[in-house]
């Protein structure tokens, strides 16, 4: 009788095991096959491929999400040093394994004291804007302390490593690098200048090798010592002398007071994914508003077809025209009230705005509630996901090309002009507020896929972004052909603005409903993004900054 009763217990066994074989099976033979170039454990997208290898190596070595994100940012800061560095700041969303999503934000602050009238000095169009009287306190390396502190794995040093090694040994000038050496010719920056000049004191062209070793020695002794040494060490004596010979007003008071703002993650509902951004003053709530706009028409890949096509494309130029109109309420919350901010993000205000769009003509400024302000540039954007699950979305800057055009030369940093965002967005603003930015680092998160993205170019990041995002959810084009589509543009004057290889025949349709056309001298819309569908892990590196992406 116990036999008969093992026998049936193993035959039981037995038929278990080869019903969890044959589901295994299964399974694996209806699982899609992963598309060519994908990975199966981790990727990072950065501006270049040298930096995405390096923050693959972090998370090779047992590094988290936010690991390989520093010290492909560091590399960066080396690389293309035009868009972000260690005198800018940045803006990570974090999504851990367990899929909480948490924003650490280290974009710089007013210092205490900035010229009163300095507002009156803005533009009436854009142009750039170098000098000390912009220059804001620079938050980056306490942004990437607070992102180790709360999610690193490896040592804070290790994450160093990799970029003082390039810095001291020297990279070749890349071609992204080297279109824009020749704006660091001026009277304002001549230490600038020199350090992208050759023996002779003739600009550094492409192919030629720079040296960072000042900045190496920086980098060294923060990865020794840590943040602090930046904020209140030699280091930030040294940093506070160049900047005030430079005309700058920030003080050691002003670094050494400089905080982090850890926060929450803004969570908006798209369709099937749940979207994580950052709240005021970044630009997620823009770009949200926009997509949510778009929703509402219940996209699809016929949309992109014959006279639809040209109906959703007014119709998206309308929104971008109402989310223009609405850049003034991007305000830092500590120094702002109200509950608007909050209520872009509601699907009625979406159906509100969606409700004035008119389908056959476009309207004057003020009907957007459009106010005039000044465009922006710049910014690196860096989206990582890791083996675990958890990925990072971080966007970082010190704004117009090589920021206020002052090198620190006892440093090797190069400071931002970041307070001319408030330029045309503002009545008056207060020491210690974040300016207004159109970043907007994002996780989307559905069932079965996890999409990592943010993008680069100022006030195109929302156009770039929406783009994309529309391209590949709802028009289902893949990753690449989504963020390499030719994005349309919505400037501060109302005016459309087309990258080229747009559909001419699109444009002047567009046109005919009313929309006033401008060239763009250069667009600067670059996407970086990372998902993961079914085990499949795609990454994208725009090719508009000849990036490449990396992963295993």
């Amino acid at each position: 009788m116990a036999r008969s009763k093992a026998r049936m217990y193993t035959c039981s066994a037995l038929m278990l095991l080869c019903v969890i074989v044959l589901f295994v099976c299964v399974s694996l033979l209806v699982r899609r096959i992963c598309p060519k170039g994908s990975f199966s454990h981790a990727a990072v997208a950065a501006d270049t491929w040298t930096c995405s290898q390096i923050g693959r190596e972090m998370l090779q070595k047992g590094g988290s999400a936010v690991d390989g994100a520093i010290a492909a940012l560091l590399c960066t800061s080396l690389m293309n040093p035009q868009s972000m560095g260690l005198g800018g700041g940045a803006i990570f969303t974090v999504m851990d394994s367990r899929g909480k999503v948490k924003i650490i934000n280290s974009r710089e602050r007013v210092p205490e004291m900035f010229s009163p009238d300095i507002l009156k000095s803005c533009p009436n169009t854009f142009r750039f804007l170098p000098g000390g009287q912009w220059m804001g306190i620079p938050g980056e390396i306490r942004g990437y302390e607070q992102a180790h502190k709360l999610y690193g794995k490896l040592p804070w040093a290790s994450l160093f490593q990799p970029s003082i090694q390039l810095a001291r040994q020297g990279i070749p000038i890349s071609q992204i690098l080297g279109q824009y050496i020749p704006y660091s010719d001026s009277n304002d920056s001549r230490p600038l200048r020199e350090l992208f000049s050759d023996k002779n004191g003739n600009l550094l062209q492409t192919g030629d090798i720079v040296k960072f070793e000042t900045l190496a020695n920086t980098l060294e002794t923060i990865a020794n010592l840590g943040a602090d040494a930046f904020y209140t060490g030699k280091i930030a004596e040294d940093l506070i002398r160049d900047v005030q010979e430079a005309g700058g007003t920030l003080t050691m008071q002003d670094m050494a007071s400089y905080k982090v703002t850890v926060s929450d993650a803004w969570n908006i509902t798209l369709g099937e994914y749940q979207m994580y951004i950052p709240p005021p003053p970044a630009g997620g709530i823009l770009l949200s508003l926009v997509l949510k706009i778009m929703e509402g028409y219940d996209l699809n890949p016929e949309s992109l077809r014959r006279e639809q096509k040209t109906l959703f494309y007014h119709r998206y130029v309308e929104a971008l025209k109402f989310a223009n109109g609405l850049k003034r309420h991007l305000r830092d919350p500590q120094f702002s009230l109200g509950e608007l901010p909050k209520k872009l993000t509601e699907d009625s205000f979406a159906n509100h705005i969606r409700s004035l769009i008119t389908d056959d003509m476009s309207h004057q400024p003020q009907y957007y509630n459009m106010t005039s302000y000044l465009d922006s540039m710049g910014t690196t954007h860096v989206s990582v996901l890791a083996p675990d699950g958890s990925a990072v979305s971080v966007t970082s800057s010190i704004n117009h090309i090589f920021g206020a055009k002052i090198f620190s030369p006892r440093t090797g940093v190069i400071l931002n002009n970041q307070l001319s965002d408030f330029c045309g967005k503002v009545d008056s603003f207060y020491s210690g507020e974040q300016p207004p930015s159109s970043m907007s680092p994002a996780v989307l998160r559905s069932k079965s896929k996890m999409l990592v993205i943010g993008s680069t170019g100022g006030t195109m990041i929302t156009t770039a972004m929406a783009s994309a995002i529309m391209n590949h959810l709802w028009f289902g084009k893949s990753l690449k052909e989504a963020i390499a589509a030719p994005v349309v543009f919505v400037d501060s004057e109302n005016a459309v603005k087309f990258e080229p290889d747009f559909d001419t025949h699109l444009i002047e349709e567009l046109k005919a409903r009313g929309h006033i056309q401008k060239t763009a001298k250069k667009f600067y819309n670059v996407v970086n993004a990372v998902e993961k569908e079914d085990g499949c892990i795609c990454a994208v590196s725009d090719a508009r900054k000849l990036g490449k992406a990396a992963g295993y």
